[in-house]
């Protein structure tokens, strides 16, 4: 577990107090106050009350072990793809997916006018996101664990020609000067978040399209994976999403995490479904809930 900077830390503190003491609001991240994570959980729930956590684990952790009912965790952006180690932390959690998200991402550049700004500190998706617009203006990227953690770490350091990138509204959290915003390469850069909550949703809400996600296993044969995919095309059942990863360094264990248009107990996917868990060494479904963008 690690650390924040002080100008975090009494934040951290605030909005931990406020969480803990009531569970069923509470809405675990992972970063410092004003995080990407942060805005997305308010504006997936504006009645929560949002707990940051240090790493990904953590805010996993803390549902797990019931000190609040839910996390939200991003798990892929436009830009810059796949968020790194999800696809192994999700499976391994325990946990089960029972809503997503999406967030318009934006970038400010800020600092504490110590010099002209020559770094700018951020969590690697943020430094690749806005790689254009730091090349182009001869500012070197440092890597930190968290946006607007960056941004707290700049208001605590006298580093000449330190800046942070990071969400604009974090400059005014930290008291940080506001060089520039909408650093980001390209307009349509949006992030996209999955809730956890330690059992499935009870019930789905009526007339909205849901999705299910799940992690498959494939046999090491030949066309395995087009021979996993059959039932669901077969059955017309959209499938939006598959990735792959190893799985134990051997390189001969690969699993693929998958998203699908539909829900168990809906007769053409519990056909594709079957199809799969018979073409396949293991089948792990990790939610169903509520579409909150359309696909296609």
């Amino acid at each position: 577990m690690g650390s924040y900077s002080a100008s975090a830390q009494r934040l951290v503190d605030e909005m931990k107090a406020a969480a803990l003491a009531e569970p069923a609001r509470g809405l675990a991240f992972q970063g410092a106050p004003g995080a990407n994570s942060d805005l997305a959980a308010r504006e997936y729930d504006p009645d929560a009350l949002p707990l940051p956590c240090y790493a990904f684990e953590d805010a996993i952790d803390a549902v797990r072990e019931g000190r609040v009912d839910r996390a939200i965790i991003p798990i892929e952006n436009s830009l810059h793809g796949r968020v790194a180690d999800i696809h192994f932390l999700l499976p391994e959690s325990g946990l089960s997916i029972v809503g997503e998200h999406f967030l318009r991402i934006r970038y400010g550049l800020m600092s504490r006018d110590l010099g002209p700004v020559t770094r700018a500190m951020s969590h690697e998706q943020a430094l690749g996101q806005c790689r254009k617009w730091l090349r182009a203006n001869r500012i070197d990227p440092v890597a930190h664990s968290d946006t607007a953690g960056a941004a707290a770490w700049v208001a605590d350091s006298d580093e000449v020609g330190l800046a942070a990138l990071a969400p604009p509204h974090a400059a005014d959290l930290y008291g940080l000067t506001l060089h520039a915003t909408g650093l980001e390469d390209a307009d349509h850069n949006m992030t996209r978040f999955v809730v956890l909550a330690r059992t499935p949703r009870d019930t789905q809400p009526q007339g909205v399209p849901l999705m299910t996600t799940f992690v498959f296993e494939v046999k090491n044969i030949p066309a395995a994976l087009y021979k996993a995919l059959g039932g669901f095309a077969t059955n017309g059942v959209n499938m939006t999403k598959l990735e792959s990863y190893q799985l134990g360094g051997s390189f001969a264990a690969t699993k693929f995490y998958a998203d699908i248009v539909g829900a168990p107990g809906e007769e053409a996917v519990d056909r594709a479904l079957e199809e799969l868990d018979f073409q396949t060494k293991s089948v792990s479904l990790l939610g169903t809930y509520p579409m909150a963008r359309v696909r296609g």
